[in-house]
């Protein structure tokens, strides 16, 4: 027989059972602790809906979500500013659009004034009744106190939040240009000189025939050429004769007979043919052609608008009456800038707004000068961007104070008050014939600044819908990511949860079994 083991070499592996210390309890209680954990964890994700809750379940994490969510709030407060910003522009787009719509309406009015078997009263009374609803529409066109059509300052509409890379977050905007589509005068500046910008070609506006005239000086040398003369495509041929004064005389008679109208042919009997143009704005070329071989010299021996000279054929030109105020196309136009055209020693002002052009201010001299009601003085703009634009002043001599001629000078000084966008509505005056022809050529001036006006505020109200949208897709782009990071899935949670609950049920099964054990021992002492 074998003998017993000695204490203390017990074969390895062996399970030594112990009252003090159940090794099993233990290994199922820690089980059981942490079944119980991952439970109460899932659990807290099912009820609350995230995976991240606090920053102890995934600083980094939630740290990131924070941030994107702040940006969400943030972007929130935007979309709200644009709203406000988009219902604001489109007060005062559809009030440009009806303003437009009124200015066509009287526009027809002055249309109709233009016949001379009208009741012209009547006329203006009804113009004067759309001019007061326009100035209407102009006051009312505010949102919240905020109104586009008057005044000169833009408007920012906070639009966005950017976020760069260092963190750092800057606001961005829209800037809505005002529109001013009232009728007021504007304040004439008092700062730096603007006078080389504008030059009156004479210091006086000239009503008589030969302020603007040329005279031909006819010289034959031999041969029995004819003379031909153009004025603006009408053609006259004089016959030859070896007297120049005879053939000049004839001249005379021949243009005078085309009736053509402002223009008129005098001789002064001794070769020289002088061509008056009595026309207020309409210039005439004049030709001249020997019709020959034999050499036939024609000079301008004039002080009229083209000084030449030239040997058998040439051009010259015949200009209008009217005298040119001359405005710099190259010379930068500022807000504020005001211009100037004196007319019989009264003062004609016109002060530039934001963005405007040499035009601009061209058209708003004429408007200007027109709304004075100078007896006999009307106005025309001409020009183009390349060439310059001019300001044409004429007089027909029917002030019977001024007499013949009407001082002109010019100026311009910066630093003032823009003049209205309507300036000059107030003046519209159909009750006369000049007044209705200047009011047709003001009126277009004035339907062509408020449908700018409706253009620029289309403009920027489509902009605003645009970055409404923008921030609504983001603001979903942004609530999407955040979901990504810290919602629970619910699905697998829910499978989770079935599975530590079966987890939890056995670990206990097992600390139970495990805490039986102990009672065996109890038989060994039996």
């Amino acid at each position: 027989m074998g003998a017993e083991p000695a204490p203390g070499n017990l074969k390895e592996g062996h399970s030594m059972s112990s009252i003090l210390t159940n090794t099993s309890a233990m290994v199922a209680l820690q089980t059981l602790k942490s079944v119980n954990t991952d439970l109460n964890k899932t659990q807290t994700e099912i009820s609350t809906g995230k995976r991240v809750d606090s920053a102890k379940d995934n600083s980094a994490v939630w740290a990131i979500s924070k941030v994107m969510e702040s940006d969400v709030k943030g972007f929130k407060g935007i979309s709200e500013s644009l709203s406000l910003g988009e219902s604001t522009v489109a007060v005062a787009r559809n009030a440009s659009e009806t303003v437009t719509d009124l200015l066509t309406d009287i526009k027809g009015k002055i249309v109709a004034a233009q016949e001379e078997n009208v009741d012209r009263a009547k006329i203006q009374t009804d113009i004067d009744a759309l001019r007061d609803q326009i100035n209407s529409v102009v006051g009312a066109a505010q949102f919240n106190g905020l109104n586009l059509v008057k005044g000169t300052d833009d408007v920012n509409i906070l639009s966005s939040l950017d976020r760069s890379e260092n963190g750092s977050v800057s606001a961005s905007n829209i800037t809505v240009n005002r529109q001013d589509l009232t009728a007021t005068a504007g304040v004439y500046g008092s700062g730096a000189s603007l006078a080389t910008n504008i030059t009156a070609a004479a210091g006086s506006i000239d009503s008589t025939a030969a302020a603007n005239s040329v005279a031909l000086t006819y010289a034959n040398t031999s041969g029995a050429d004819s003379l031909e003369l153009s004025i603006n495509g009408s053609t006259v041929t004089v016959a030859f004769d070896t007297d120049a004064a005879t053939m000049i005389d004839n001249a005379e008679g021949q243009i005078n007979a085309l009736g053509l109208t402002g223009i008129t042919a005098s001789s002064n009997g001794s070769g020289v043919l002088t061509l008056s143009n009595t026309n207020s704005f309409e210039e005439f070329t004049v030709g001249w052609n020997s019709g020959g071989t034999d050499t036939v010299a024609m000079a301008n021996a004039g002080t009229g608008d083209s000084a030449v000279a030239a040997t058998g054929s040439d051009t010259t030109n015949l200009t209008y009456r009217a005298e040119a105020v001359a405005l710099d196309t190259q010379a930068t136009v500022n807000d504020g800038d005001s211009y100037r055209i004196s007319v019989n020693g009264n003062d004609y002002d016109y002060v530039a707004g934001k963005g405007e052009t040499m035009e601009d201010v061209a058209r708003g001299l004429k408007t200007a000068v027109d709304a004075g009601g100078e007896t006999g003085v009307t106005t025309k703009v001409t020009g183009n961007a390349t060439d310059g634009w001019n300001v044409l002043v004429d007089y027909d001599g029917s002030d019977a104070t001024a007499g013949a001629t009407m001082t002109l000078t010019d100026n311009g000084q910066a630093g003032g008050t823009a003049s209205g966008g309507l300036f000059g509505l107030d003046n519209i005056d159909v009750t006369s014939d000049a007044g209705a022809d200047s009011a047709l050529d003001n009126v277009e001036t004035l339907i062509q600044n408020s449908i700018d006006a409706a253009a620029s505020f289309g403009s920027a109200q489509g902009r605003i819908e645009t970055q409404t949208n923008f921030i609504d897709s983001l603001v979903d782009s942004l609530k999407a990511g955040i979901g990504t990071l810290v919602d629970a899935n619910m699905e697998e949670a829910s499978a989770k949860l079935q599975a530590l609950q079966v987890q939890q049920q056995l670990a206990t099964q097992s600390l139970s079994i495990a805490n039986q054990a102990p009672q065996s021992i109890l038989s060994l002492f039996r």
